[in-house]
């Protein structure tokens, strides 16, 4: 049986060989991998699932404003295809000096629709197309019929004003491997945050 003085060395000296002082060196180890899982977490969501990106330019204009910070569901185009009327992100495919990494568009045609810029107004498979969002009718020149081949879209920003947007009049239906996920959210400024 031990005495009352090797119980109290026991308690208050821990495991024999044990040396003081290594418990930060524990709680570092602890908080350096639960920063890597953080990190690691983080960035899969931001490639995979959403992402935060800012309106640069005025091509979508009433609609998005220089400056706007925009919540980007990455994950919903696996599910399902954007839609007539959708705010995408996708890559520019255009080439040039003027090229940007990212472009936000309005999806105005999906595949195998029809679409025409005539007397200065859209028509998508020979209907007027009706358009809210806008503050004027399109400046730029008419633009010819074009029937969408499957998996392409047609996309246009929201500012018709004249050479106001690089868009599908510009550089043609874009694949859809270019598109990089849905526009979900305005959440900057937080007096303008809303759903699109």
């Amino acid at each position: 049986m031990r005495s009352r003085r090797q119980r109290y060395r026991s308690v208050t000296h821990g495991k024999p060989g044990s040396a003081p002082g290594r418990g930060w060196v524990r709680d570092l180890r602890n908080w350096l991998i639960t920063a890597a899982v953080i990190f690691t977490l983080m960035s899969l969501l931001n490639i995979f699932v959403f992402n935060v990106s800012t309106v640069i330019g005025q091509s979508m204009q009433p609609t998005l404003l220089e400056g706007e910070k925009l919540i980007i569901n990455k994950i919903s185009l696996v599910f399902a295809s954007p839609g007539r009327g959708d705010v995408i992100v996708l890559h520019d495919p255009s080439t040039g000096p003027d090229r940007k990494e990212y472009l936000v568009k309005r999806v105005i045609g999906i595949p195998g629709d029809k679409v025409e810029v005539r007397n200065h107004k859209l028509y998508v498979n020979g209907k007027l197309k009706a358009e809210p969002y806008v503050d004027t009718e399109i400046q730029d020149p008419d633009f010819a019929q074009l029937t969408l081949d499957k998996g392409t879209y047609f996309v246009m920003g929201d500012n018709r004003h004249a050479g106001a947007s690089k868009d599908s009049r510009y550089f043609g239906a874009v694949s859809q491997d270019l598109l990089v996920g849905k526009a979900a959210f305005i959440w900057w400024p937080f007096g303008k945050a809303s759903a699109l």
